[in-house]
This record gives structure tokens, sequence and C-alpha cells, in this order.
């Protein structure tokens, strides 16, 4: 059982980062930095953050400007931050290579040519992302831009726009975060035993508005999360990884896999308080949560436990704003303007001994896949493993084509930059790499587990000119 403490907190919004104008580029910079958090009162443990003790402030940018980054190293190790659902030059991607040394600066500069959306910047060291990003080395990005805006959709940050970046953590019985990397977490991912939600436990957050925003990144290692409100309420999904589905769709539970995100607007019209749910679902036959062939394992699974994320606690009823019928423009998915397929298996070997794609593990040496710049590709991402598992993919927004032949959720009708893949299922994607060529430097394709793409499921390729 996820173990929980009595009480409540007010929900931290992480600062939020415009940088500065500079020559016409927007600059931000930042400091890796160690730290301490108390993840439970009068205890102190050891953390990384960006500008904090743990986690970082929400970077700010528009869509089709220029940013640049000096990001200093003030930690005893290696790091490395990685933009996760961008577009944009190897070189400055964040990847693995592109280490940043202690006491060293790293300045990356690229466009921004997302469309607006809720992102993120984490950890990508080789065999280390794992225990970085779970010390709290990442952090929120808001891409604005002019077409989401003419929506008037929910957008004062803090206000009725809120970042929600929800974590698993194990606390030992002192109370002090600990990082068990034993055989289980390596197979199954690291699971914690306490939820917090922007480093907050027991999180409640005091609406002011009739209507809210909520900007879901699960930022846990290797749990999914199905998300709901308490008594079956309805919520209007609007976006998901890569920005405004076509419409909203009335949902009452959005899963998401370590790396996705979702944004959903919930009524607060009627004035009563609302509590955000989530529940672990079973991602592996016979092997999770202590059922099945594995035993309990690990006290902290707690596959299908219902735990609390957030306490909305709205001041008074207000009037309720429509949301629009129609949001983004998207383009169909049109699987007959591919030239290639391309096919990814994910493998897990014996009892979690052999993380691989395509029969291969992640070797930085070793370039796995050329691929041309401007032309349309299927990419087949297949699972013959017992476990689900969250595919990602640098420097694009792909659109998924089906599940074994069946036409994708609500979520995935819209650009997506990571997509579960599920035991014995095969996932379609369509997808184009517009520009960057670099045939030395790679880009990174992985599972997003981190322990498993620490264990090296995680595979390179470089986008060259056709």
């Amino acid at each position: 059982m996820l173990d929980s403490t009595p009480g409540s907190n007010p929900l931290a919004i992480p600062p939020l980062q415009s940088g500065e104008i500079e020559q016409g580029t927007r600059v931000f910079r930042l400091s890796l930095t160690p730290g301490q958090k108390e993840f439970v009162p009068g205890v102190a443990s050891s953390t990384i953050g960006i500008d904090a003790p743990y986690l970082g402030p929400t970077l700010e940018m528009r869509r089709g400007e220029r940013v640049q980054f000096h990001i200093d190293n003030n930690l005893a190790e290696g790091a490395t931050v990685h933009w996760h659902g961008f577009e944009l030059p190897a070189a400055a991607d964040g990847g693995p290579h592109q280490l940043i040394r202690p006491g060293e600066r790293w300045s990356p500069s690229f466009e921004v040519r997302q469309r607006a959306s809720l992102y993120w910047y984490h950890s990508h060291l080789e065999r280390k992302a794992g225990p970085q990003v779970y010390a709290g080395l990442a952090a929120p990005i808001y891409v604005r831009d002019d077409e989401e805006e003419r929506l008037d959709l929910p957008s004062d940050y803090g206000v009725d726009d809120i970042p929600l970046i929800v974590q698993d953590r194990v606390i030992d019985g002192f109370g002090r975060l600990v990082y068990p990397l034993s055989m289980h977490t390596r197979m199954m991912g690291m699971r914690g035993n306490r939820i917090f939600v922007n480093g907050t436990e027991n999180a409640v957050f005091d609406a002011q508005t009739g209507q809210l925003r909520l900007r879901i990144l699960n930022g846990s290692n290797a749990r999914f999360y199905d998300f709901s409100l308490e008594g079956d309420r309805s919520m209007q999904l609007i976006a998901s990884d890569g920005g405004l589905l076509d419409r909203p769709h009335i949902v009452r539970s959005v899963r998401l896999a370590p790396g996705e995100r979702a944004q959903v607007i919930i009524d607060l019209s009627e004035g009563r308080p609302l509590r955000l749910l989530a529940s672990s679902p079973e991602i592996a036959m016979g092997m999770m949560g202590g059922r099945g062939m594995m035993g309990r394992g690990n006290s902290d699974d707690a596959s299908g436990d219902v735990f609390q994320i957030l306490d909305i606690r709205p001041a008074s009823s207000a009037q309720r704003i429509r949301v629009p019928t129609q949001l983004a423009s998207l383009a169909p998915t049109d699987p007959s303007s591919a030239v290639r397929t391309r096919r990814f298996v994910l493998d897990m070997g014996m009892m979690g001994g052999g993380m691989s794609i395509n029969g291969a593990a992640m070797d930085m040496n070793v370039i796995n896949e050329r691929v041309p710049v401007g032309q349309w590709e299927i990419w087949e991402i297949a699972n013959p493993s017992m476990m689900a598992h969250p595919f990602h993919i640098h420097n694009v927004q792909f659109r998924v084509i089906d599940r074994d032949g069946r036409a994708p959720p609500a979520l995935e009708t819209g650009l997506k930059d990571t997509v579960i893949v599920n035991p014995r299922e095969q996932v379609r994607l369509l997808l184009r790499f517009e520009e960057h060529t670099d045939p030395g430097l790679p880009y990174m394709y992985h599972c997003h587990i981190l322990e498993h793409e620490d264990a090296g499921m995680m595979g390179q390729f470089v986008v060259v000119q056709s």
C-alpha cells in the first residue's frame, strides 16, 4: 500500500521564469545545484535541483523565437539536460552525448518550433538518468503561441493554469528519500511508496476561478497513472504531449505513462470541492503488484490502489465558461504518405536481464538508424515482453496511426512524443524529421521507464540529407 501522512499542504507552484531578451534571443541562465528537501518534516534528504533544492522553475517561451541557455553544473558529478518534446539540432538535444562536467557550462541555442503545450526538461545522463531525475533534476516548460491564445483558454499561470508534476518516491522508515535499486526495481522500474505533486505531499489548491486548467506531467521514473476525479466526475481533455487536440473530449479518466503529458479543464462553477485521484494500473502480465508469478516483491507496487493527487477547494460558485468546440487544426493522419516503414522491437530478456531494442542494448558508439530528413515514415513499435513500455522519440512530434489495427484513443489523436506500447501489442506511428541534419551526432529513442533506459532499452539515430 502507498503510505500517506495526515494533514494537507498548499500545492507548491514552480516559479515561472521567462528569461531575458538579448539581441532578439530569449536567454535563460540556470544552475544545476545540490540541495536538501524535507520529504518528511524535520528530516532532510539530499536532492538535485535547477535553481532550487529540488525540481526547478517552469520555463516560459514562445513558438517561433530563438532561445539560448547557459547552464552551469554545480554538482559533484556530470549531468545532462534534455529538452523533452522539442525539435532541435542534435548538438542542443541534451542527450547522453551532451555531458556537462562538474564546474562546466553548457550553452545550447535553438528555435522553438513546437505548438503551445507543456513540455519538460530533465537529466538524460548515460546509465544515470533514473537516479538524477529521481533526485530532482526535472522541471516543466510552457510554450505559448498565437493560435492557442486566440482561444481564450485558462492561461493565468498559478491561478487557473496549473502545472502538476506527479512523482512517486520511496521514503524510508526514518523519513529519508532513498533510491533502492534491486533486481526487482531494475525490471519493473523504481516505484515509490509516497506521492508528491510539484514536490508537495497531500497537496491542496485553493481555486479562485470557475474553471481550472491542469497540465499533468507524469514525472515518475516508472509508475503509470490513471487520473480521474472523485465521484466519477467528467473532465474536458484538451491537449496531449505536443499541444491542443482538434476538439475537447469529455473523459472520466486519463492514463499517463512516465514522460507523457495531458491537459484537462475541470469545472468548478458549482463551488463544490473536487479531488483529483490516481490509481496505478496493471502494466505487466502476471508480474505486477505482487499478484501472480512474481510474488509480492515490493511493498511499494500498490497496483490497483487509489490515492490522492490534489484536493481542489473553490472559493465559491462562479460562472461557467464554455470551452471552444474547435481547438486545433490537425491534418488527417495519412499512412499512405510514408515512403518507408521501420520496426522496433522492445524486449526485456529473461526476468528483465536483457533490456534491448531490436536485439541490441544501447551502445554510445553505435548508430542504429539513419533517417533521411523531410521523409514521412511509419515506425512500428512492437512489444513482445510481458510489461508495458512508454516509447519516446527525440526531435519529433508524431501521430499515432493505430494499435493492433484499432484507432487510437482520444489522448492519442493529436501530437505525441511518448506513447504506451502494451504487452503483446504493436503501435504504428507516422512521423517526419523536418530539419537539423547531422550525420555524426545522434538523437535517442528509448523506453521512458528510466531504469529500462539506463539498463539499455535505448537506441540512437541520426537525421541525414536525403
